[in-house]
């Protein structure tokens, strides 16, 4: 796992009364974000397969496996279990937090990223399939509810009650697709109790677009030790400038043009206007439950381990504050042998690489020597011995013209 570099907590007033204190949302929900084939009470489908599974090489993957039996808990505004690529038994009953039922999601967030993660296959009609399409979904609901409210105060409130929620609901994955510049004790402590009990926690990087803080810096709960903190990418792997970029980012994945679940109506597509690490969060996710289902007694240290010294990078050797790792690659995350001698981040348990120092040594300043240098003494001496003979003429000529005493 990167060893991160934690900043100083930011200075909080009221529980969730300051604007850096509050948890905001890495992406808009579907209902704010420029989207096509999008509308409440009616379903529609989109025939296309999301992009992302290709440049995940998901089918590939598939080989391997395809996250049966591994539980993800979404904490976030609830995932709606009437989308008919959910059926009974692929989304459990979860807990809310602000009221009604986890499986019922008035904003559409946690439905998006639910498809995102697992959604089933259902024929022709829709492309619309999960990265690990046979995982179970555990929604967590911490914003929204039946009286509605402030959802950013709620977030706050409920997010370190969420996580130790999933934690006691025996999540293997936790998703967080949410970020934000404070780093509160309660969350800190939810966070390093899930990954002491083996979980594998992901988290936004943070959404420029989403941010009370829009300059790039670090983010939490991104931040935290043990996390998998995630940036977006474009159609083109290249993340993009609505990415928040610091530290907290370990890995990066697709996160525009995205075609996933919408809230009880089928599919939905989100422009690619629209990068956003939320989504990216969740494939991380998906590529994570991937990997429980392929190591299931691997450490969380070990499947971010896996993730991050296989993804596409241009430098095998470092990482960035703008792309982490690079762009993960499950199947090469599953099928990779790995020991020290692999470039890249330093596996569990291995030892700091040494940058070695610069030796300070004297410098020589002596100028090389001219290979050339006899050849232009030669010509030298040549130009001299002309001159000197063109002046001895010119003398003796003057010597017999003057006239005698």
């Amino acid at each position: 796992m990167t060893v991160r570099r934690i900043g100083a907590a930011a200075t909080l007033g009221a529980f969730g009364v300051l604007a850096s204190a509050l948890v905001a949302p890495a992406a808009s929900p579907p209902a704010h974000a420029e989207v096509r084939q999008c509308t409440e009470n009616q379903t529609r489908f989109v025939a296309d397969a999301p992009p992302a599974l290709g440049r995940l090489a998901a089918r590939q993957s598939w080989s391997l496996a395809t996250g049966r039996g591994v539980v993800v808990a979404i904490v976030d505004s609830g995932v709606s279990a009437a989308n008919v690529h959910f059926p009974r038994g692929s989304v459990l009953a979860g807990r809310s937090f602000v009221g009604g039922a986890a499986t019922v999601d008035e904003n559409g967030h946690g439905t998006a990223l639910a498809g995102i993660i697992a959604a089933r296959e259902i024929g022709e009609k829709s492309g619309v399939v999960g990265i690990a399409k046979d995982a179970l979904i555990l929604p967590v609901k911490i914003s929204g509810g039946e009286n509605g409210g402030d959802e950013e105060r709620q977030r706050s409130a409920n997010l370190a009650k969420g996580i130790a929620y999933a934690v006691s609901a025996g999540a293997d994955v936790i998703n967080l697709s949410l970020s934000t510049t404070s780093n509160r004790g309660d969350v800190r402590a939810a966070v390093a109790s899930a990954v002491k009990a083996g979980i594998v926690v992901v988290a936004s990087g943070g959404n420029r677009d989403q941010a009370a803080e829009v300059r790039d810096g670090i983010r939490y709960p991104a931040a935290l030790p043990g996390v998998i903190g995630v940036a977006a990418t474009s159609s083109a792997d290249v993340v993009t400038d609505d990415s928040i970029h610091g530290p907290q980012v370990d890995v990066s994945a697709p996160g525009d043009n995205v075609i996933t679940t919408f809230r009880a109506w089928g599919d939905c597509v989100f422009s690619q206007q629209q990068q956003s690490t939320s989504y990216a969060t969740a494939y991380v996710s998906g590529a994570v439950a991937l990997l429980r289902q392929r190591f299931p007694k691997a450490s969380p240290a070990e499947i971010a381990y896996r993730l991050e010294t296989t993804a596409s990078r241009g430098s095998r050797t470092v990482r960035d504050d703008v792309s982490g790792w690079g762009v993960v690659q499950p199947y090469e995350a599953m099928t990779a042998v790995l020991d020290e001698s692999v470039a890249g981040p330093v596996p569990p348990g291995g030892k700091p690489r040494a940058t070695p120092p610069p030796q300070a040594s004297a410098v020589d300043l002596t100028p090389p020597p001219d290979p050339r240098a006899p050849d232009r003494a030669a010509v030298q001496w040549l130009l001299l011995g002309a001159a000197a003979s063109v002046l001895g003429l010119a003398m003796a000529r003057m010597l017999r013209r003057s006239p005698p005493a």
